[in-house]
């Protein structure tokens, strides 16, 4: 039996090698302005990206560079026109837009209960929120409203790349913020939910649909042509990455356009982006003032309508970054040097660190790996461990168990592979893994012949678990081949 579960176990995990995670490293494609590829090559390292799309504004001139691919099943060289899940960098957008309409008399302390009188507004506290307190993150609005359903999808997001937002529309998204209760107002405290629900009162305002205000007040007058908020019916733009977690895990695309004030299915190009801070950097944009820093957000940062401006070292950056399911995108500018800076990528690895160093400052020093993908990557893939040691002390099973404790490693194997922090870990950890469920299922199938069904009287109860097990393993493999 030892000798079946030894070679078991060297069969199972080679073969698992070759479907082990495989995190992201950046493709040797590059497209636009060499010198700049050379320096964003520098910037970005090897280590988890695909591609990334830059712009750098230096002397009033726009110079783009593209290194990596789209990736997908026809991977393609990425370039300025390249389209990626722009995220939250629409934020600094939705404040330009308050900026604007301030200029034609809204007053940025209106109430949004005044601008939205049909939402029945559970709390008042958030009902009194005001225009310049939500875009400044400073109305005590929670994140996001978190349901059972919810809940869950943020798991599906984990665990298969699933949409968290299950295409949640305006509707939607202003029943979440009428359900949820403010915290301490006047403190900085991100929330999607506010600036989105700020998205929302400023087209009521308007007397249109976010998308279209969006659109005639920003992105036609500065040309930006390739930005657009996606329905859920509407196709992807022609020439998008495709977006991927740390890990390599295809990411489903975003579809939350009632969150598109705070960056929910908007898509754009380094080149549109681009096109924006260089506007912004010279006071001409649209609602350029909202660049401008109003309030303290604690650690020596201030935040204006959306952007918020920080110091490194002698260097002080305007900036906002986005991140969505496979996206990762940053844009920001230093008005003493003249200075500007847009990286767009397709992994889940932040480009904050590549915009600031294309800018001349110093990131700060990473907070190392987050404590959970190094669980999902060092424990998940082991669970075969007790069957093995089970079914080497022959105590314990029988058939039955045999099949639920089976059923349950490999649904953990399969969590851990697309979960785990395999940007930290060496992914050949999760084929030791599947060796060691090899050897285990091998060393109890060569028990089976002294093995009962069961070593208890069977009833209802003796098939939950094994009938759980299998629910979920199928479920799992559903969300990840849809």
């Amino acid at each position: 039996m030892k000798r079946a579960s030894a070679l078991a176990a060297l069969v199972v995990a080679a073969l698992a090698l070759f479907v082990a995670p495989a995190p992201p490293t950046l493709g040797s494609a590059t497209t636009g302005d060499p010198a700049l590829a050379k320096l964003v090559r520098n910037a970005a390292g090897q280590e988890g990206y695909r591609g990334l799309s830059v712009a750098l504004i230096e002397n009033g001139r726009i110079r783009h560079a593209g290194v990596g691919d789209t990736g997908g099943a026809d991977p393609r060289p990425v370039d300025q026109d390249t389209a990626y899940e722009l995220g939250s960098i629409t934020k600094p957008m939705t404040g330009m837009l308050l900026a604007d309409l301030a200029d034609e008399g809204l007053s940025p302390g209106t109430p949004v209960r005044d601008l939205l009188p049909g939402v029945a507004f559970s709390d008042p506290a958030v009902a009194a929120a005001t225009l310049a307190e939500l875009s400044s993150h400073r109305a005590g609005i929670p994140n996001l409203r978190m349901t059972p359903v919810g809940f869950l999808r943020s798991y599906l997001y984990v665990f298969a790349g699933e949409d968290p937002y299950a295409a949640a529309g305006p509707r939607s998204m202003l029943d979440d913020a009428a359900a949820v209760s403010a915290g301490r107002r006047g403190e900085v405290s991100y929330s999607n939910l506010g600036v989105a629900l700020l998205g929302q009162a400023l087209a009521e305002h308007a007397g249109t649909g976010y998308e279209t205000l969006l659109r005639t007040r920003l992105l036609a007058p500065l040309g930006m042509g390739s930005t657009v908020v996606l329905q859920p019916d509407e196709p992807l733009p022609a020439r998008h990455a495709r977006g991927r977690n740390v890990n390599g895990l295809p990411m489903e695309p975003w579809r939350d356009h009632g969150y598109a004030g705070a960056g929910g299915a908007v898509w754009s190009t380094a080149h549109d982006v681009a096109r924006l801070v260089q506007a912004v950097m010279a006071g001409s944009a649209p609602g350029a003032d909202a660049a401008t820093p109003r309030f303290d957000a604690g650690d020596g940062e201030r935040i204006g309508y959306g952007w918020f401006t920080t110091r490194y070292g002698e260097r002080e950056i305007t900036w906002h970054n986005g991140g969505t399911g496979g996206f990762r995108t940053y844009a920001g500018f230093d008005r003493a040097s003249g200075r500007g800076v847009v990286v767009m990528g397709n992994t889940g690895t932040s480009v904050d660190g590549v915009g600031l160093r294309l800018l001349g400052a110093e990131p700060p020093a990473g907070g190392g790996p987050e404590i959970r993908p190094l669980i999902f990557a060092l424990v998940f893939p082991f669970l075969g461990l007790g069957l093995l040691h089970s079914a080497f002390r022959a105590s314990g099973l029988d058939r039955i168990s045999v099949a639920t404790r089976a059923l349950w490693a490999v649904l953990f194997l399969g969590l851990g592979h697309t979960a785990g922090g395999w940007d930290v870990v060496p992914p050949f950890v999760w084929a030791l893994g599947a060796g060691v469920l090899g050897a285990a299922v091998a060393a109890a199938v060569a028990r089976r012949p002294v093995l009962p069904v069961s070593a208890k009287p069977v009833t209802w109860h003796t098939w939950l678990s094994p009938a759980v097990a299998a629910v979920l393993l199928a479920a799992f493999a559903f969300f990840l081949i849809r």
